[in-house]
């Protein structure tokens, strides 16, 4: 095969199909009409000798041999387009997109001063944050889906890059004027109350399951909810729930809420900055990287604005 004459458009129609695995959706994502999309396909078929894609109930479905050149094809892609972007970063003038992927307490606590701190010196870049709670990180890292992932999961491989951002521990959350704010926070206390579970939380808070448990008690899980309805769901009924300490401060900004300790040694959230190992030199990349970085360590900095319930 003579590689010279390959067209390297026909490689970004192939990694847009294997991304999508649909030829309509990899045709809107990367520009092209769908009869183009076909015709590119049949050129990569009969220039690889292999079908590369067959169609299935459940979407286009790679071979083999697609499969094989999945990664390879798609990390040359991505290094190339590193390799012809700027070798300097002027957030002034960029438009770039920046995607990342964020868990719930990125969401909340660390997004708002990032949001603020990029569109103030960068006011023309573009940011796309995705909560990650159903996302394979490692994986859409290796894509290229996300370029940036902060949440609680540590590197996963050593071709990804970790820094670890914040350390928060837990506490209990209820309305003010909940009789447990003054309650003495036994284990038959603990056991006794109705508990908001946050589902798709992405944070380990079985370890009161598990202290209670070796006590032969349980927690009573009475709702399951989506992170963000919680605050108004425990301003205004009598369940608790166990939050971060800094999401519990920003929750109980806006809403009547009190925050109390656990009685025990409870284990702490901790919060990473994770990204491929091919971006970390790159100075768009790492522009985003540092302000990362320093939001996080001015929120460190911060002393809590409400006084635990004692």
């Amino acid at each position: 095969m003579n590689w010279r004459s390959i067209d390297l458009n026909l490689l970004v129609v192939f990694d847009a199909v294997m991304r999508e695995r649909s030829v309509t959706r990899a045709g809107r994502l990367i520009g092209l009409s769908q009869p183009a999309m076909s015709h590119a396909l049949n050129r990569l078929r009969h220039m690889l000798g292999d079908e590369l894609f067959v169609r299935t109930p459940d979407g286009m479905t790679p071979t083999p041999r697609a499969e094989a050149l999945a990664e390879p094809l798609r990390n040359a892609l991505s290094e190339m387009q590193l390799a012809l972007e700027p070798l300097t970063f002027d957030p002034q003038g960029s438009g770039r997109r920046f995607t990342l992927g964020l868990n719930n307490f990125a969401s909340v606590v660390i997004a708002p001063p990032l949001v603020a701190a990029v569109f103030d010196e960068a006011p023309a870049v573009r940011l796309d944050m995705r909560p990650s709670g159903t996302l394979d990180i490692a994986d859409c890292l290796d894509r290229g889906d996300i370029e940036l992932a902060i949440g609680s999961l540590e590197a996963p491989g050593e071709r990804f890059r970790s820094e670890l951002l914040l350390e928060d521990p837990f506490v209990l959350v209820m309305r003010s004027g909940h009789p447990a704010c003054k309650a003495v926070l036994s284990a038959e206390t603990l056991a006794g109350l109705l508990y908001l579970e946050v589902s798709s939380s992405g944070e380990d808070t079985a370890f009161l399951d598990r202290w209670l448990a070796a006590r032969g008690l349980a927690r009573r899980i009475s709702l399951r909810a989506p992170y963000l309805s919680t605050r108004v769901i425990l301003a205004q009924s009598d369940l608790v729930a166990i939050f971060s300490r800094r999401v519990a401060e920003v929750f109980a900004r806006n809403f009547p809420l009190e925050m109390r300790e656990p009685d025990f040694d409870s284990p702490v959230v901790r919060t990473f900055m994770l990204c491929h190992r091919r971006l970390e030199r790159h100075p768009a990349h790492r522009w985003l990287r540092d302000h990362v970085t320093a939001v996080a360590n001015a929120l460190a900095k911060i002393r809590p604005e409400h006084t635990l319930v004692q």
